[in-house]
């Protein structure tokens, strides 16, 4: 039997949700088919992969075959892609598969070979010769990771770029390019990165039109050189470039043949080898910038990279999420939320060998992508728009800046705000400690995101979170340090006993707290006044005695004055983006993840903490460390539970 790929069915779902929906016209009659029932002689790849071999169908993923065009001129970069030794010869099972680069790890996606036809015919991407299915198959494994065919539609070569090589892309307007693009072009060269360029078009009737001197509109070209000649005791800088069709090339100045090139040295003529009719062509940098419209720089890897030639970037990536209510802070516009987002840690040490501009410093690529745009397009969801701001200081790098240091003071370096996939900037910073805050444009917008940093020399970079840890204060207090005032209190509430129960306690919480205007609460639960005495309870009676009460009185009028301290707008309620900095006061160090938790368990749907829950959170955070603690006998920060005591933790 054939693969047959139910992860990835031969049915409607699989194409698309609206324009490639089940009711489509755009879908009616198609019949998906294997190469086999196509052609009596398909072949996986005839010849090496070219760009004749990618040609579009009914799809607007124009910019995924411009980065897959690009790539068939890097044969060891498309390997890692498309992986050799596929075939419809021997061993043919219906069955292929591709590597591609998603959010921070190569993964390996397997297909079978059922393609969507109409007619007889491909209805996506196909080969000019109709024989040849490689870039057919790859487009669907593409398909399949992103959820269907029609979440391709739209997009940038970059992401196609960064999906088959897994660098980070960078983009440059021409008309805007700064001073110094020219040694970015070089440099990037220099470490082996892709480069592309285009000119844009004014309408659909422009696409790949050719203008008088042979350069051609809404094209995918690749640079694959940059150079410095001398003329008559002048620097030239020139740029090459080269022709995915092997053709057409640009007859203006420094185009082969022409007499500019007479007039520069021998031995300069010689080294940039400018005669052959292949595609391939010189141009000045000043006629690139005044023809062209863009430059995108795709910077690869280490582990990309083949040759031994080229320098290498250093990379580093951590992943993070933005959660409503703890982490989804937005941008610095909205100050009260703004220090909750996460953060990363750079220590910048050593500058750059041959600086860009003459000064030295250290070159940082930072790129922030959120995850899973493209598949959530079926559901509704739109992409964030998203950001990030640079902040340099001084400090231990597990430690989540606060308000404190962040707001009194300026941003060093700041990207903008958009809603693309991926915001990546360059900068030029001097050696320091750095903190990046990534973020999204809004708060309260939830979301996944990889952050990733490219430098030129060693750039440590680590999430800054808090190492959980606790600092709990044992009190310790016999009857005749209590105040007799107190003492005749509790003789009231606890009555002849002299002893106070859960519902003696909670009862009396809500009659103090419910008497305070300035604490909201919807009342204390019997589970908060039970963790409270589980707590408390020295003696094991299950109620609160004189001194276990003074203990916890006293615990609560410390809460209060956190409480309040965090209740910056007197509403009684405490924003849980206060939660982190609040608990940090009360002696606990939590990290996001806790913190995730703590605000879906403690916080209403306003995503607010009134006071009764925050007591309750502060209880319980003290309950457990405690049990922790006492079981973790060789402090060595674990401990083994067995299911009576995992039935006591959770009860």
């Amino acid at each position: 039997m054939l693969f047959e790929d139910d992860r990835f069915p031969a049915e409607s779902q699989s194409l698309g949700y609206n324009e490639l929906g089940p009711y489509s016209s755009k879908t009616r009659g198609v019949v998906w088919k294997r190469p086999t029932e196509l052609c009596s002689s398909p072949t996986f790849i005839d010849g090496g992969a070219t760009r004749t071999d990618i040609c579009q169908g009914i799809l607007g993923d124009c910019w995924l075959l411009a980065a897959i065009a690009s790539l068939t001129l890097e044969q060891q970069v498309l390997a890692r892609v498309v992986p050799p030794g596929q075939t419809f010869d021997e061993g043919y099972a219906g069955i292929f598969h591709f590597q591609f680069w998603q959010f921070g790890e190569w993964v390996d996606v397997v297909i079978d070979d059922r393609l969507p036809t109409r007619n007889g015919e491909l209805l996506f991407v196909h080969s000019a010769t109709g024989s040849e299915f490689w870039s057919a198959l790859l487009e669907k494994a593409y398909a399949k990771v992103n959820g269907c065919y029609e979440a391709l539609s739209g997009g940038s070569t970059t992401e196609g770029f960064e999906d088959f090589t897994g660098g980070i892309a960078e983009i440059y307007e021409l008309n805007k390019a700064p001073a110094n693009l020219f040694k970015i072009i070089q440099k990037a060269l220099g470490l082996g990165s892709l480069l592309g360029c285009s000119i844009d078009i004014t309408s659909k009737y422009e696409t790949e039109a050719v203008t008088a001197q042979k350069l051609v509109k809404g094209h995918a070209y690749s640079v694959t050189g940059a150079e410095v000649v001398h003329v008559r005791g002048r620097e030239v800088e020139l740029i090459r470039i080269r022709n995915p069709w092997g053709q057409v090339e640009w007859t203006g100045a420094w185009s082969d043949g022409s007499r500019e090139w007479d007039s520069i040295r021998t031995d300069e003529r010689a080294k940039l080898d400018h005669a052959s009719e292949d595609g391939e062509f010189w141009m000045s940098y000043s006629d690139f910038v005044r023809h062209f419209s863009r430059v995108e720089i795709c910077n690869l890897t280490p582990d990309t990279l083949v040759s031994d030639e080229v320098g290498h970037w250093n990379n580093y990536q951590c992943e993070g999420m933005w959660r409503v209510g703890s982490t989804a802070g937005g941008c610095r516009n909205h100050a009260a939320t703004f220090c909750s987002n996460p953060q990363f840690a750079v220590h910048l040490e050593d500058v750059d060998d041959d600086p860009l501009d003459g000064e030295d410093g250290c070159t940082l690529l930072v790129g922030l992508m959120q995850k899973d745009g493209r598949r959530g397009r079926r559901l509704g969801s739109q992409l964030n728009s998203i950001g990030f701001a640079v902040y340099q200081y001084k400090g231990h790098t597990n430690v989540h800046l606060g308000p404190d240091v962040l707001l009194r003071q300026r941003a060093v370096a700041l990207s903008t705000f958009i809603n693309t996939r991926e915001v990546c900037e360059r900068f030029n910073l001097p050696p320091g400690e750095y903190v990046i805050i990534p973020s999204t444009f809004e708060p309260h917008k939830k979301g996944s995101f990889v952050l990733r940093v490219f430098s030129e020399k060693q750039a440590a970079t680590s999430k800054m979170e808090e190492d959980i840890d606790a600092t709990l204060e044992e009190t310790k207090i016999s009857e005749r340090d209590v105040d007799p005032h107190f003492k005749y209190l509790f003789k009231q509430i606890a009555g002849n006993d002299s002893e106070v129960s859960v519902f003696e306690l909670v009862h009396v919480l809500d009659k103090v707290v419910s008497q305070r205007a300035d604490l909201k609460t919807d009342g204390f639960s019997l589970e908060t006044g039970r963790h409270i005495i589980s707590l408390l309870d020295k003696d094991g009676s299950a109620k609160l005695g004189l001194t276990e009460f003074h203990i916890l009185w006293m615990k609560i009028q410390k809460y209060k004055d956190i409480f309040k301290h965090h209740d910056s707008d007197g509403s009684g309620t405490m924003s849980s983006h206060e939660m982190r900095a609040a608990l940090t006061q009360a002696g606990f160090k939590v990290n996001s993840a806790v913190l995730q938790v703590i605000v879906s368990r403690y916080a209403n749907a306003q995503y607010a903490i009134d006071f009764d829950c925050f007591v309750g959170c502060l209880i319980r955070l003290e309950m457990l460390f405690k049990m922790f603690k006492t079981l973790d006998t060789d402090g060595s920060g674990k401990i083994e539970l067995n299911m009576q005591q995992v039935k006591c933790f959770v009860h």
